[in-house]
C-alpha cells in the first residue's frame, strides 16, 4: 500500500468513528471496505499518536469480545464551525468528540451583503478564534454553511458574499485567516448533519426540509447527498405554488418561498399585531436581544393561536410541495429540520393534511415525516463535518 492510500484510509477510519463512535475493529474494516489486518494496522497507529482509545468491550454475541474505539476525546484538534442565515451567523468551535469548547457566538450580519459584509464576517471569526485562546496550529480548519448558490470545489459564492472578481470567498477568507476554509449550501449541510447524526441516519432515500428564513430542501439519494449535475439540485423554494404575486428574492413571482419563509411569517404576524390581534408576541417582539423569528418560534412552539394560525398556513403549502416531490423521488421519510423545526410537532400536522389531499395514497403511505432532533444545531453540526470531510489529518 502507497503512503497515499494509507494516509486516506487512515483519514477515513478518522471520519468513521467521528461520525459512528465507538466502533469495532471489525465495523471499521466494514464501514472502510478494507481487510481486517490492514485496519487493525492502522488502528494501532492511531492509538499510539493519541487520536484514537480503546473503549471497553462491545456486548457479547456468543464468542470473544470485540475491543471497541472512538476517538480520544482529549486529542487536541479542533473544528471551527460556522453557520449563516440571511440574518444571524453563529459561529462555534468543537473538538473532535463534537463537544463543544468555546460557546456559540452571534453576529448580526444580513445577506446580501454590504460592501464590507466580507471584512466584517472574517474579523467576527477570527475575534473568537483569538478569544477561544485555542492555538491556530491546533485547528482543523473552517466549515461555512451559508444559503444560496455555493460553489463547493472553488469556495465561490454566487448569490450574497461577493468579492473581486476572479477571487474566489473560500481562499480569500483562508489567506486572511491563515486557516484551511470549506463552504457549502446550508440545507446541503442540514441533510448532511441528519444523514450522519440524526432522524436521516441509516437511510438511503430521503429529503430534508430547512425550514427557516427560507425554504430549503437537501436531498439524499442512494445513501448520499444528491447535488444534481452542476451542484445546485434542491432548490425546493422556488417551486412556482404561491398563489399571491409577491416578487420572491430570486426575482421571479410565485416562488414557494413568498408563503413559507420565517421571514414572511414574522411579517405577517407583525402586521396582526399592528391591526389589534392578541398574541404573546406583542411582549416578544420588544425584545430587541432576541431575533424576531427565534420569538415567533418560541410562541408557535407554545402554542400562541396566531403563531400557530401563521406556521401552519405556510406548512400546508410545503406539505403541497412536498406532495409533487413524493411523487418524483418515492422518498422513505422527509425529515422537518433547521431552525423552523424549533416549533416542534405544530409543523406536522399541516404538512401531513396536504401530502394526504395532493399525493397519491399507495406512494404517500410509503413515506414518514418526521422532526428533527438536531433543529438548530444541524447546520452548525454539518459545517464542522465539512471540515472533517476535507481533512487529512497528518
Amino acid at each position: 500500500m502507497t503512503i497515499e492510500k494509507g494516509q486516506l484510509l487512515r483519514a477515513d477510519i478518522i471520519k468513521q468513528l467521528y461520525y459512528k463512535n465507538p466502533l469495532s475493529l471489525t465495523e471499521i474494516s466494514k464501514l472502510t471496505h478494507k481487510s481486517l489486518p490492514l485496519v487493525t494496522k492502522l488502528v494501532n497507529g492511531l492509538v499510539a499518536e493519541g487520536y484514537i482509545v480503546e473503549q471497553g468491550l462491545a456486548a457479547s454475541t456468543g464468542g470473544r469480545r470485540a475491543s471497541l474505539f472512538l476517538l480520544n476525546p482529549e486529542m487536541q484538534k479542533y473544528i471551527v464551525s460556522v453557520a449563516m442565515d440571511q440574518f444571524t451567523t453563529r459561529m462555534v468551535i468543537y473538538d473532535l468528540a463534537q463537544n463543544i469548547v468555546f460557546p456559540v457566538q452571534t453576529l448580526e450580519l444580513a445577506l446580501p451583503g454590504a460592501a464590507d459584509a466580507v471584512d466584517e464576517l472574517i474579523s467576527f471569526i477570527g475575534h473568537h478564534i483569538n478569544a477561544s485562546g485555542i492555538d491556530t496550529k491546533k485547528l482543523l480548519g473552517i466549515g461555512i454553511g451559508i444559503p444560496g448558490f455555493i460553489d463547493v470545489e472553488n469556495g465561490v459564492d454566487h448569490s450574497h458574499l461577493k468579492i473581486n472578481e476572479g477571487k474566489h470567498l473560500g481562499k480569500f477568507i483562508s489567506r486572511k485567516l491563515g486557516l484551511p476554509v470549506f463552504m457549502d449550501n446550508d440545507s446541503s449541510l442540514i441533510a448532511l448533519a441528519e444523514l450522519n447524526f440524526g432522524a436521516a441516519q441509516g437511510k438511503r432515500d430521503v429529503m430534508v426540509v430547512n425550514v427557516g428564513w427560507g425554504t430549503g430542501l437537501g436531498i439524499i439519494v442512494n445513501g448520499e447527498l444528491y447535488r444534481g449535475s452542476t451542484g445546485y439540485a434542491g432548490e425546493f423554494s422556488h417551486i412556482p405554488l404561491s398563489n399571491t404575486n409577491n416578487l420572491c428574492s430570486c426575482g421571479k413571482r410565485g416562488c414557494l418561498e413568498v408563503e413559507t419563509s420565517l421571514l414572511v411569517m414574522t411579517q405577517r404576524a407583525t402586521e396582526e399585531i399592528k391591526n389589534g390581534a392578541a398574541t404573546s408576541m406583542t411582549e416578544l417582539f420588544k425584545d430587541e436581544d432576541k431575533n424576531v423569528g427565534e420569538s415567533f418560534l418560541e410562541a408557535a412552539k407554545n402554542r400562541d393561536p396566531l403563531a400557530v394560525s401563521i406556521l401552519s398556513d405556510a406548512s400546508f403549502l410545503i406539505g403541497k410541495g412536498l406532495a409533487t416531490l413524493i411523487h418524483i423521488m418515492n422518498p422513505e421519510c422527509i425529515v422537518l429540520s433547521g431552525r423552523g423545526a424549533i416549533a416542534g410537532k405544530v409543523l406536522l400536522p399541516p404538512i401531513q393534511q396536504a401530502v394526504n389531499e395532493f399525493c397519491i395514497p399507495r406512494i404517500a403511505d410509503q413515506t414518514t415525516i418526521v422532526l428533527s432532533k438536531l433543529a438548530a444545531d444541524a447546520e452548525l453540526l454539518a459545517a464542522a463535518n465539512l471540515v472533517i470531510e476535507n481533512s487529512q489529518f497528518d
